[in-house]
């Protein structure tokens, strides 16, 4: 298609949409509608990520060291741990600290402190608590210490690791693997069918918009007006109704994820709403206007296709 020709095809289309006024406004609410929905599903993911993240950091595994363990013992299996892709941190208590800690969490416990106070010497190991970068990769930690908890000469030949605790975090750390990978199938999911759905209204809205410039399309088929020449206009219709309604979205969200924040931010639990839209501005620009652009001119397209055929 000449440059000329691409001229006339936008001018026409830019006359479609105007002159159209009551259908392109129905075409653009649409489309509005959908990618609303679109961007609350991935404020929504924001959120839920965030949260699932304050639950991911406080879920670990620690490793108990028998008493007789020496330090050095100790951080080489620490850093064993840390040459793991799978270990987000391994953090070294030492017997002392953990005396220390253990004395803390009981202070209100007199009986508890008493008992510890007649003991000979202080009966805590050195502990690492340790944290995965996903917690699917807990287990593969867990059994990746099991081989390494080999006998060492320093204790005759006994193991060094007294008990791992993945076993009693097992069942909190497979339901939070499970409600990550649900939540992102969810969220994967809704996007699909709310794009159907507004791939299949533009489209029968464009089909009115068709219909009452029937006589304009006979006529062009009669002069023998290329197919392009033909779909063009409507294309850039639908393309301007997406390109429209990402504007008023993108728009509308950053002034409501500001008002909300302003007066309910108490209720995110540390999540701020407007510094993660604006953090992600770009990535949601793109997905917003990229899904605007496509679902217009893609359910223009079909619809002039269709009606072309018949």
């Amino acid at each position: 298609m000449s440059w000329i020709s691409a001229k006339r095809v936008l001018k026409s289309g830019l006359q479609n949409f105007s002159r159209s006024g009551f259908v392109s406004l129905s075409s653009v609410l649409v489309m509005t509608v959908t990618l609303f929905i679109m961007t609350s599903i991935i404020l929504f993911g924001g959120l839920l990520n965030y949260s699932l993240d304050q639950v991911k950091n406080k879920v670990d595994i620690n490793v108990y060291f028998i008493t007789s363990a020496q330090e050095i013992e100790v951080l080489s299996v620490k850093e064993h741990l840390e040459t793991l892709p799978e270990v987000s941190s391994a953090e070294y208590v030492s017997r002392d600290q953990a005396l220390e800690n253990f004395k803390e969490r009981h202070k209100g416990d007199e009986i508890t402190l008493q008992a510890l106070e007649e003991l000979d010497g202080n009966p805590l190991g050195a502990t690492l608590n340790i944290k995965a970068k996903d917690p699917s990769q807990y287990e593969g930690i867990s059994n990746y210490l099991e081989n390494l908890n080999v006998g060492t000469p320093s204790q005759g030949g006994l193991k060094i690791i007294d008990k791992i605790n993945y076993a009693q975090n097992k069942i909190v750390i497979d339901r939070l693997t499970k409600i990550t990978n649900s939540v992102n199938m969810i969220g994967i999911w809704f996007a699909l069918i709310f794009v159907l759905i507004s791939i299949m209204v533009t489209f029968n809205t464009i089909k009115l918009t068709i219909f009452m410039a029937r006589d304009e399309i006979s006529v062009m088929r009669l002069v023998g007006a290329s197919s392009m020449y033909v779909k063009g206009p409507f294309v850039v219709s639908g393309l301007l109704s997406g390109i429209i309604s990402a504007v008023i979205i993108l728009i509308g969200f950053a002034v409501g994820t500001f008002l909300i924040n302003s007066y309910y931010g108490n209720y995110f639990v540390g999540f701020d709403l407007f510094d993660y839209y604006i953090s992600n501005f770009l990535y949601i620009f793109a997905i917003i206007l990229g899904s605007g652009v496509t679902l217009g001119s893609l359910a223009s397209y079909l619809a002039v296709q269709k009606y072309l055929k018949n």
